[in-house]
């Protein structure tokens, strides 16, 4: 027995080796990222930092690719399995959580996501409070969906009102759309979902984003079109920064070093992780070097690269390693990380409900003549245009949402007990079930544009106007992902739509009743040639999918109009500086100012954009130049009246402000007003609660004034 002891012991000794060690496994937590990284091989860090593909996106668009956590969503990461390290989920937004209505092998069941209002709309509210509750709902619906970062918000500048993601983004002045987006961050964060401002940056243009050169002076890019994100990092540190498709001063911003590290991290400051927008392979141990940490949506191809390029010395390992931590220091905050097992099952009815009040919130009436609203209780009204019956609730592309339902202007004035011509909804009814697109696959994935107006009729009108209170025409106009607008039917109403205010007004005010005109639309369109006609005009922009109520709400009177703009309306599209550089077709033909006709009306596509207006964008330049506008930024009407006082400022240390101002509801119905401190340019802002008539608040501002 004693012989034996030494192998005995040998063999106990060599098991509990074995166990120990096998107990000891290297196994990702939030503590230990440091070993994590020291016991991951070449490939592995290469993986990490490598998207998982196209095969998300791409089970929920042709339903075929199963084995997806989330099948729709825009992407994931790549597992590690023997540290215990997961993929994460990537969803795009901005107005709600975009992933498959539909997955394999479950029949009868459709994923709904709430459809919220689009950034510009948000924008519009001037209440950061407001945004930062639809941030929450999204962020929410996001969680129990099993989605770990939200690819929202987009916040790029609105340099012209042709930019097909304009409905996307929130303003031309830099410090509403960074507050807005501070805010919209602080809400989905808050539901422990991560962020991914977007896209950065001088993407301010759809034709040839891949590749377009945005030629921006440093004074320009300062104050303009990186300011906002200064504000959104240091205010309210998104987890994530996507780095824009396009150049920027000749280098492709996803390997420019000095502004993904250089400016983001070492002046703002910025400790989150940056990813690329889903581009193909590019040159990946460029952008490894400029501080892009995570390649989208991934190619097996930019894995063997990277190793490649690490083992030739083409590559330092160690910039490698830094974008594997900042991947591994994203991945534990995430909700897959910590467990969380997704409900599927989002609150739908409660997110809708703040969708309704964000809509009404940011919807702004431009005119009011005579009292035309609020309308009075029980009136019949006549319905005109195709957007009265079938609302464009959100853009297309990667901020398309599929939405369970969406409420239509007539809808929602049936709710708020409104009677109607039923002849004329009828053949509006006809004609749109019979002009409306198919709905395929990649349409309930990325919108589809809206049936084409139905001619009007002179008789049409006439046959209304006996029987009806007063007449509403909804415009609208569709706009998305790849393609920017163009001036012709677009940007300019066409003569058909003209006429069919013209006409609506003429036999409406004949009769000595009211025409209020709703504009329906993703981005700014022309009014000044036609604004003296109606008596009223709301801009509701695209007010996600309880539009209609909202809608109702403000030409009932149920809630006071209190939407503000966050972009000039000019009179000419030629009175805006960009105009002179910013590829457009005047016609709409796709040829983007080949052979064009009109003087100026057309810029070629020759690569590359010049921001030769340099900080001449939006409020900037019409204030100083004495050009008019058809609807200055800021502008909104109410239906009572405020008075505000001067700004008291009490104390400003280090940039940091704090200011007050008395705001006096001096009218007759309660409402809510903004406050605006310019500088000359826009410095603060805030909304007031809702004021009782004779009620005052003292709003206090605290801000940082950015040089």
């Amino acid at each position: 027995m004693a012989a034996r002891t030494p192998v005995f012991a040998a063999a106990v000794l060599l098991a509990m080796t074995f166990s120990m060690n096998t107990n000891a496994q290297v196994t990702l937590r939030e503590d230990n990222i440091d070993q994590v990284l020291a016991e991951l091989t070449l490939k592995e860090k290469a993986t990490l930092v490598v998207g998982a593909g196209w095969k998300s996106m791409l089970s929920g668009t042709v339903n075929l690719v199963g084995g997806v956590p989330v099948p729709g969503a825009a992407g994931m990461t790549r597992t590690v399995a023997r540290l215990g390290i997961p993929a994460i989920v990537l969803s795009d937004g901005p107005a709600g959580v975009r992933i498959a209505p539909v997955r394999k092998g479950e029949k009868g069941r459709t994923y709904f996501c709430t459809g919220f209002p689009t950034g510009t709309l948000l924008s519009s509210t001037w209440n950061a409070d407001m945004v930062r509750a639809v941030g929450a709902a999204i962020g929410e619906e996001a969680r129990d969906y099993g989605i770990d970062v939200m690819l929202a918000p987009g916040m790029n500048i609105h340099r012209n009102p042709l930019c097909g993601r304009n409905f996307e983004y929130f303003s031309e002045d830099p410090v509403l759309s960074g507050r807005i987006a501070a805010a919209y961050v602080d809400g989905v964060q808050s539901r422990g979902v991560g962020t991914s401002v977007k896209h950065f940056a001088a993407n301010n243009q759809e034709t040839n984003r891949f590749w377009n050169d945005a030629r921006v002076s440093e004074e320009a890019l300062r104050g303009l079109y990186l300011r906002n994100f200064e504000i959104v990092i240091k205010e309210s540190r998104p987890w994530t920064v996507m780095s824009s498709y396009n150049r920027l001063n000749g280098t492709h911003t996803q390997q420019d070093r000095r502004l993904l590290t250089e400016i983001l991290r070492d002046e703002w400051g910025f400790e989150g992780l940056v990813m690329t927008d889903w581009t193909g392979k590019r040159d990946t141990p460029a952008q490894i070097s400029a501080g892009n940490d995570l390649m989208e949506p991934g190619l097996d191809t930019q894995v063997s690269e990277l190793v490649r390029s690490v083992r030739k010395g083409e590559l330092d390992e160690a910039l490698l390693d830094v974008c594997v931590r900042r991947v591994l220091e994203l991945i534990v905050k995430t909700n897959t990380f910590k467990g969380h097992v997704p409900s599927n099952e989002p609150d739908l009815e409660a997110h809708a409900e703040v969708a309704r009040e964000a809509a009404a919130e940011g919807i702004i009436l431009l005119k009011n003549e005579s009292g035309a609203l609020p309308l009075a209780p029980g009136l019949r009204l006549a319905l005109f245009g195709n957007a009265s019956y079938s609302l464009l609730a959100g853009g297309t592309g990667s901020g398309h949402v599929n939405r369970p339902y969406v409420v239509d202007i007539e809808d929602g004035l049936d709710d708020a007990g409104y009677e109607f011509d039923a002849a004329l909804a009828g053949t509006y009814h006809s004609f749109i079930s019979d002009n409306l697109p198919r709905v395929t696959a990649s349409t309930r994935m990325l919108g589809s544009p809206a049936a084409p107006e139905m001619p009007l009729t002179c008789a049409l009108v006439e046959a209304s106007v006996s029987a009806c209170d007063a007449a509403l025409v909804a415009i609208s106009r569709q706009a998305g992902e790849g393609g920017d607008r163009h001036l012709e039917g677009d940007f300019l109403l066409t003569d058909a739509e003209k006429r069919m205010i013209a006409d609506v007004c003429e036999v409406y005010h004949a009769s000595g009743k009211k025409v209020i005109v709703v504009l329906n639309v993703g981005g700014v369109v022309e009014t000044a040639s036609w604004k003296e006609l109606p008596d009223a005009i709301l801009l509701a922009w695209q007010p996600g999918e309880e539009g209609g109520h909202a809608i109702a709400d403000i030409l009932s009177g149920a809630v006071n109009p209190s939407g503000r703009l966050p972009v000039t309306l000019p009179v000419d599209y030629f009175d805006i500086p960009s105009s002179r550089n910013f590829p457009y077709d005047y016609k709409g033909r796709g040829s983007m100012g080949a052979g064009n006709e009109k003087a100026g009306a057309g810029v070629p596509n020759v690569g590359y954009t010049e921001y030769a207006e340099g900080l001449d964008v939006g409020y900037r330049y019409f204030l100083h130049s004495g050009v008019p506008v058809s609807y200055p930024f800021g502008f909104g009407l109410s239906y009572t009246t405020f008075v505000q006082s001067e700004p008291e400022f009490l104390s400003e240390k280090d940039g940091d402000v704090t200011a007050r101002v008395s705001v006096t509801n001096t009218g007759t119905v309660p409402g809510k007003d903004v406050v605006m401190i310019m500088n000359p340019w826009l410095e603060a802002f805030a909304k007031t609660k809702l004021l009782q008539p004779g009620e005052t608040e003292t709003v206090v501002l605290k801000y940082h004034r950015y040089e």
